[in-house]
């Protein structure tokens, strides 16, 4: 029976024992423990790029257990880790007490909200290492602490203090030091800048961190993951030992995120080989120091989707894992180099921009230098190059930058028609719609290409980007438009309802390989509404309007339905 591919497993443990698919990447512990002599390790790449899992894994292969009797080997004796290196297995395997705590869901509209997250994510934390609260070697007054942790009934000091106050407790418990794995660290800071209580929720995280990471006598080591570098100055106050490894670092880069060879071997697998090149078109692309690398998240799900339809088509799978909000900031910068810049990758080219490893959430939208880099460590564009530009402590370089894939081109070109949908002159627009709702095709048709005229150019546009853009169009005049959701025997591209009129309208946009077969492609897109019956359960509306629109370069062509 082949392995299964589960999606949004973050837990080790449970995907090797539910027999999942796992890529592996276990010689990270190898590299990690025998290669440095980092005392705190920070990795930091994009969401969706196999972070969790990693520190998953690592807790797995180096905690102890409660009592000492936690045993990995046949979670790992099938791995590179067991196979290459059975010495440093036998040193460094369950040897280790160990805390994992993940700071990915510590978000709110209010500090107080995430702040009670937080207290929860630490109560969760006790709850799974409850028996030290009974445990003669620990002082009673860290157990009465640790219960008040435990109860969420701490105050903000002990909060900040909490992981200190643990590992001190493991530490006496199991006569070692212990490993500390920390992930999204960056998350709740994220989240704060967002909605306004960035410095309270500073104050905390930052306290958190440099208590349980400086001069630690408790410490082995420690791993930290996150989106982005927070300068030390800001968060990691008095922490030495201290190395971050970034998307522009090649040590380390292989292991977050598929190789070549890996997807090969996962299509080969399961007898999807022939997919490759459009895997790679779509989700390939990343460049991490040196190393060629793909999204892990997107190749898993479209590799799920053709394992239950092998005509399955890619999607843009990342888009609804990751907000877009780094993109959305650069319109609001609003001058013309910023829109040369986007044209320039939204047609294929590359721009160079000085960009840093280590930013504040707070400066992050500041300027548009901050904003490249965000884009850059978030993965919305990747480097193609890199030339040291001056030497400044943060690593402030000159780095030449490209969209990495037609994934992350469709989310772009998504954004652009949303923005421009709601910045026309929305007297247009309004005489647009009025026009389709008229039967004015003509009309329609002049108003609809002035509209793209407008907009950013491109070589080399995409069906989902003229849908967008026509679905945006209506949203911004307070419709509801709904696209490719299921109805008659498929799924049109835009349908929408006016209920306080009794109307309904139908769209189905295609992309014409030429001006002189924009006619072919409008009536092949009416064709496809009737033959998937598009135009079903229409009762109660007086007036349901079928339109084929085609699309070439910054042309349109409106053909209605008779």
């Amino acid at each position: 029976m082949l392995k299964k591919i589960f999606l949004g497993t973050d837990h080790f443990d449970k995907l090797i024992d539910s027999g999942g698919y796992y890529v592996d990447k276990t010689e990270l512990l190898y590299e990690l423990v025998e290669e440095t002599s980092n005392e705190i390790t920070l990795f930091t790449r994009p969401r969706r790029f196999g972070k969790s899992l990693t520190l998953s894994m690592m807790e797995s292969f180096f905690d102890c257990g409660v009592s000492g009797e936690r045993n990995s080997r046949d979670k790992f004796k099938e791995w590179a880790i067991y196979q290459k290196h059975p010495d440093f297995c036998e040193n460094w395997m369950n040897r280790y007490p160990t805390i994992f705590i993940s700071l990915k869901d510590v978000e709110g509209l209010t500090f107080e909200d995430a702040y009670e997250m937080l207290v929860g994510e630490i109560a969760k934390l006790c709850i799974r290492k409850a028996y030290l609260e009974k445990e003669e070697k620990v002082t009673a007054a860290d157990s009465v602490v640790f219960r008040k942790l435990m109860f969420k009934e701490a105050s903000k000091e002990e909060i900040k203090n909490s992981l200190q106050t643990i590992m001190r407790m493991m530490c006496a418990v199991y006569q070692t030091p212990v490993i500390l794995l920390i992930d999204e660290y960056d998350v709740p800071l994220a989240k704060a800048q967002e909605n306004h209580y960035y410095y309270k929720m500073l104050d905390v995280i930052r306290g958190i961190m440099s208590i349980s990471l400086k001069s630690n006598e408790y410490l082995k080591f420690a791993v930290v993951t996150g989106c982005l570098r927070i300068p030390k100055e800001s968060i990691f106050t008095g922490v030495n030992n201290f190395a971050s490894y970034s998307v522009l670092d090649e040590d380390f880069s292989e292991y977050f995120g598929f190789t070549y060879d890996e997807v090969k071997c996962l299509l080969k697998y399961y007898d999807r080989e022939e997919m490759i090149d459009m895997i790679r078109t779509w989700y390939d692309g990343y460049i991490f120091g040196d190393t060629n690398i793909f999204c892990p998240w997107d190749v898993l799900s479209y590799v799920a989707a053709l394992r239950k339809r092998s005509s399955a088509v890619p999607k843009a799978y990342w888009e609804n894992t990751s907000g877009n909000g780094a993109i959305r900031e650069f319109f609001k910068l609003g001058n013309e180099d910023i829109t040369d810049q986007l044209e320039a990758l939204l047609n294929g080219g590359t721009v160079t921009e000085n960009v840093t490893n280590a930013l504040t959430y707070e400066e992050a939208y500041t300027s548009a230098n901050n904003l490249w880099s965000v884009l850059l460590m978030t993965g919305y564009v990747t480097a193609v190059s890199q030339e040291e530009a001056g030497s400044s402590e943060e690593g402030a370089r000159g780095v030449e930058l490209r969209i990495p894939n037609r994934e992350i081109l469709t989310i772009f070109q998504k954004a652009v028609a949303d923005h421009f949908s709601q910045t026309v002159d929305q007297e247009r627009i309004k005489e647009l719609i009025d026009a389709l709702w008229d039967k004015r095709e003509d009309r329609a048709t002049e108003l609809l290409s002035d509209l793209l005229f407008e907009t950013i150019s491109y070589m080399d546009y995409h069906e989902d980007y003229y849908q967008a853009f026509i679905a945006g169009i209506f949203a911004g005049r307070g419709y509801v438009p709904q696209s490719n959701k299921e109805h008659g025997l498929g799924r049109p591209d835009v349908y929408l309802r006016d209920r306080r009129n009794r109307r309904m309208m139908i769209i189905e946009c295609k992309k014409s390989d030429s001006k002189n077969r924009m006619d072919y492609w409008c009536d092949n897109a009416l064709k496809q509404i009737v033959e998937k019956k598009y135009a079903v359960k229409t009762e109660g509306f007086d007036i349901v309007l079928c339109y084929g629109i085609s699309f070439f370069e910054k042309r349109a062509k409106v053909k209605l339905l008779r």
